[in-house]
C-alpha cells in the first residue's frame, strides 16, 4: 500500500511517497532531474516488499516547494532534514541521475546515515557531466532549476571528485548499456576511487528502475542483503 505525505524540512516542505512495512529497514529514494518521486512508483512497491521505502520530491520537483534555490548541496541538507524529521537512524539510500549525486554527496558529508549506497546512471564529477530530462510527461518540476542543475553537474567543485575517497557505505554503481543517453565514459573512474565499490549494467537505457522495476529492484535488494 503506498502512502503519500509531506514534511517540513527547515523552510521547505518535502512530499514523499512510502510502500512497505512501517517497521521495515528503511530505504530511500531520490529521482533525477525533472523527474519526482512519481517515477519510482513500480520499483518503489516492488522494493517495499522487502524494505520500508521513502520516494522524495525533491525541491523544485512535484509536489515539494519551488524555493528558487537550487543547489545540490542544499537538496543533500534537505535529505538529511527528512531522514532527521522521519527519526530514521540510517538507510540505504538510491539515486538515480541528479539524485545519485545528492546520495554521495549526503554519503560524503554523512556516513553515519548512509548504510549503503546504490547510483543509478549517476553523473561522474568531471567537467562537462549532465544528466538528462524526461522525453515525455507532464512537466512537474520548476523549469527555472534546470540550468542551474545542469551548471553544477558540468562544473563539479573539486571536491566533489576528491572526497569520493571518503565514502565509507559498501555502493553500488548501476549503467544502463549502450541504450543510456548519459555518457558512460567516466563512471568506471567514479567507481574506482570509492572504496568498497562495484559497478554493474542492467539493459534498460537511462531509467532502468521504470523500464525494468522488478530486475532493478531485485539487483537493489540483493545488494542491501549482502
Amino acid at each position: 500500500m503506498e502512502d503519500h505525505s509531506v514534511v517540513d524540512v527547515g523552510d521547505v516542505r518535502m512530499a514523499y511517497r512510502s510502500w512497505g512495512d512501517q517497521h521495515g529497514a528503511p530505504v530511500i529514494l531520490l529521482h533525477g532531474i525533472g523527474s519526482s518521486a512519481l517515477s519510482w512508483e513500480k520499483a518503489g512497491q516492488a522494493l517495499g516488499e522487502e524494505w520500508r521505502v521513502y520516494a522524495l520530491d525533491l525541491r523544485g520537483h512535484g509536489e515539494s516547494d519551488w524555493p528558487d534555490e537550487y543547489e545540490l548541496e542544499q537538496m543533500r541538507d534537505d535529505v538529511l532534514g527528512f531522514i532527521e524529521e522521519s527519526k530514521i537512524d540510517r538507510a540505504g539510500v538510491v539515486g538515480h541521475g541528479m539524485g545519485g549525486v545528492v546520495a554521495y554527496l549526503l554519503a560524503q558529508d554523512h556516513p553515519d546515515r548512509v548504510e549503503r549506497l546504490v547510483l543509478e546512471e549517476t553523473p561522474a564529477p568531471f567537467d562537462g557531466a549532465q544528466d538528462v530530462l524526461p522525453a515525455d510527461g507532464v512537466v512537474d518540476y520548476d523549469e527555472n532549476a534546470v540550468p542551474e542543475i545542469q551548471q553544477q553537474l558540468a562544473g563539479p567543485p573539486a571536491e566533489w571528485l576528491e572526497r569520493l575517497g571518503e565514502i565509507v557505505a559498501p555502493t553500488l554503481i548501476i549503467t544502463g548499456g549502450h541504450d543510456s543517453e548519459m555518457d558512460q565514459s567516466e563512471i568506471p573512474e567514479m567507481a574506482d576511487r570509492i572504496p568498497d565499490c562495484s559497478q554493474i549494467m542492467l539493459p534498460g537505457g537511462h531509467r532502468i528502475h521504470e523500464r525494468s522495476p522488478q530486475q532493478f529492484a531485485d539487483k537493489v535488494s540483493d545488494f542491501f542483503s549482502s
